[in-house]
């Protein structure tokens, strides 16, 4: 449902309405901005995409260049989209701000309006240049949608998650280097990746020799039993072995 409706005029205005269009959709979301030239689809019939996008909508952006009541003719035609769009934002009590266009664009007289668009000369404007600081003028304006209509989601600010998103319940602690955890999962894990591992790397059960020898045999080395260690060791080793069982024609 968009809540930001984007009027202008084509030949007057139509660079600064793609501006905006593409920056408080980056901002708030394309499907929270309306914009004809991309939001109403080809095929598609435009009276009623832009009628029905602006019942929905909250703010309508009116993007005044500075020829804009230079075409005064198709102000005064009451079936101009320009004018219509901006006198059903009237009748729909929508918020509307002037945006003027250029350094050389003046508030809007009365004088030079339809009697039905006087209210627009009324209204306070917002002052934008294509030509210079266009990245604070977008960033002025975008701030001032996110006033006027709270309901908008600021994309850029950080909030809670999706309600679709998987939450990941999963921890990862003491790790150096990339570690990679996707989502919650339960149930037998089919395999075990490891990349660039130094030391010991243990994944199941059974014993794990890293760089050591794996002595096995018989423990009775000359009737007096073994112990192997190696690598450094702190405090005494002790071992006990028991007396190694005898064959029967021993003579001892």
């Amino acid at each position: 449902m968009p809540h930001v409706f984007i009027n202008y005029r084509t030949g007057d205005g139509e660079r600064t309405a793609a501006l905006l269009d593409q920056e408080l959709s980056r901002r708030f979301g394309r499907d929270r901005i309306f914009r004809a030239s991309r939001s109403i689809i080809p095929g598609q019939p435009y009276p009623e995409a832009l009628s029905t996008a602006l019942r929905q909508s909250s703010l309508l952006l009116a993007v005044v260049g500075p020829d804009w009541t230079n075409f005064r003719e198709r102000l005064e035609d009451p079936d101009d989209w320009v004018r219509k769009e901006i006198e059903f934002a009237f009748d729909c009590a929508l918020i509307v701000v002037p945006v003027l266009d250029g350094r050389k664009t003046d508030r809007l007289n009365k004088a030079a309006l339809p009697s039905e668009l006087a209210q627009l000369a009324d209204l306070q404007s917002v002052p934008f240049d294509s030509t210079h600081d266009t990245e604070a003028g977008i960033r002025r304006i975008g701030d001032l949608v996110a006033e006027l209509v709270p309901e908008l989601r600021d994309l850029s600010e950080p909030g809670e998650p999706s309600q679709s998103s998987p939450r990941v319940h999963n921890s990862i602690r003491d790790v150096s280097g990339a570690s990679v955890q996707t989502s919650t999962f339960s149930g037998d894990v089919g395999g075990t990746i490891v990349k660039g591992s130094h030391g010991t790397v243990h994944t199941g059960s059974g014993s794990v020799y890293n760089n050591s020898r794996h002595v096995s045999g018989d423990r009775h080395i000359s009737g007096t039993g073994m112990t192997y260690t190696e690598g450094d060791h702190h405090g005494d080793v002790h071992q006990r072995f028991a007396e190694p069982e005898r064959p029967q024609d021993d003579p001892q």
